[in-house]
């Protein structure tokens, strides 16, 4: 088993190689989904002196521990699952819950709400079915708010979603009508409140 450092220094590297230059690495992706043989990411690996000692079992257990789910082994093949800056991946377009949520800031806020949720500098708006991913997201980037959004209401007037696995959904922008302020990061996880 990676101790922590090893694994988050790893986490690291592999949603480098995998989300923003694979190309760097000699990494080809599947432009469809965004995949490559789990053996070319261990061989690309292998050439920095730093992971030459990495196996196959250490790859599984970054994807198996990733609390973001940031990864997806599907048979002899990985993939980032979303947060891809280099091109713009393919998901399936999918009917999606009737809520979904989005961490954010308190300075961001108020924006979305007047304009909407857009990608900004990413392929895509990220989503999710729970809050706790929403606020792991979100935490980042200041003091958390999370925006709940009528995803149902919002696909029945021609937003597409598309579903990228694990709870996590994704579009390409989300008009400011669907979107509404949850929580505030002091009530996250403390209840499941009535949406205000």
């Amino acid at each position: 088993m990676l101790d922590k450092e090893k694994y988050t220094k790893l986490s690291k590297f592999m949603s480098k190689m995998l989300r923003h230059s694979p190309e760097e690495f000699g990494l080809s992706l599947d432009p469809v989904d965004g995949s490559c043989p789990t053996s070319e990411l261990l061989g690309a690996l292998h050439k920095q002196t730093k992971w030459s000692d990495i196996g196959v079992g250490d790859i599984e257990e970054v994807v198996e521990r990733c609390e973001k789910q940031r990864f997806e082994i599907k048979g002899e093949r990985i993939r980032a699952r979303y947060g891809h800056s280099h091109d713009k991946v393919g998901y399936p377009a999918a009917a999606p819950p009737t809520v979904l949520y989005h961490g954010t800031n308190v300075q961001a806020a108020p924006s979305i709400l007047k304009q909407g949720l857009r990608s900004m500098q990413r392929h895509y708006v990220h989503l999710s079915e729970g809050l706790h991913f929403a606020a792991l997201a979100g935490k980042r980037r200041g003091e958390l708010v999370i925006l709940a959004v009528e995803a149902e209401k919002a696909s029945h007037a021609g937003v597409v979603f598309y579903y990228a696995g694990n709870e996590v959904w994704l579009a390409d922008r989300v008009p400011a009508q669907f979107c509404y302020v949850y929580e505030h990061a002091k009530e996250v996880g403390t209840n499941e409140s009535i949406p205000h």
